[in-house]
């Protein structure tokens, strides 16, 4: 995974602290320090520039939509259509902003990609966008919980998501926010080429549900 791989004991430490709010009452924090997160981030955003910012995956494969930092919604997702890695997921991105826990959403999923990054792929959604979760709750979550500076951390990360995907070279996926702009990135600070014409002209929405191809 390069030079930003994590350490896999820490790995499965977090994702092992994540999955414990399930037997806990609803909306207790997960404790996690700002290193880990940290590292999250960057091992996560070696991962994504190493794969293409129009992925091309293969059914069998859930599809879900917009998380939008609701915590337990995302664990009863993993329980209703199974825990990484016995099923293979997408999601469409918009996983942080106007829930109450935005960070322990992304932290899992991003764990997730590290640890299973050829079977758990994450889109970037119109949220994972500093302009967009600077008004609408991520910023302030962050900054309330640690500080600004993860927050920029994960503007970087989220700058590397790719933003688009082809299942079985039939059905086309991605946020609803993107779509506009589809013959290139639309974030500013996408260290991704401007020259990746994508070829899409109507996309296929789902939205905020679990779906299976």
């Amino acid at each position: 995974m390069g030079s930003a791989s994590i350490d896999p004991a820490i790995l499965d430490d977090i994702i092992c602290r994540l999955l414990e709010f399930k037997q806990a009452r609803p909306g207790k924090q997960v404790q996690l320090l700002e290193e880990e997160i940290r590292h999250l981030c960057t091992a996560a955003k070696d991962i994504f520039l190493q794969q293409p910012n129009l992925l091309e995956l293969e059914a069998p494969i859930k599809i879900c939509g917009d998380i939008h930092g609701q915590y337990s919604d995302l664990l009863r997702l993993f329980e209703y259509g199974g825990f990484p890695p016995s099923a293979n997921y997408l999601f469409l991105g918009d996983y942080v902003d106007r829930g109450k826990q935005s960070l322990e959403t992304i932290c899992l999923l991003l764990a997730y990609k590290i640890k299973f990054p050829e079977n758990f792929f994450l889109l970037r959604g119109n949220h994972e966008c500093a302009s967009i979760n600077r008004i609408y709750g991520f910023y302030d979550e962050c900054k309330r919980r640690f500080n600004v500076r993860l927050w920029k951390t994960f503007t970087d990360c989220f700058n590397c998501l790719p933003v688009a995907a082809v299942i079985d070279d039939k059905i086309l996926c991605m946020c609803h926010g993107p779509r506009a702009h589809a013959r290139g990135c639309c974030h500013p600070g996408c260290p991704r080429s401007h020259s990746h014409d994508l070829g899409l002209v109507k996309p296929i929405e789902a939205g905020p549900t679990l779906g299976e191809c």
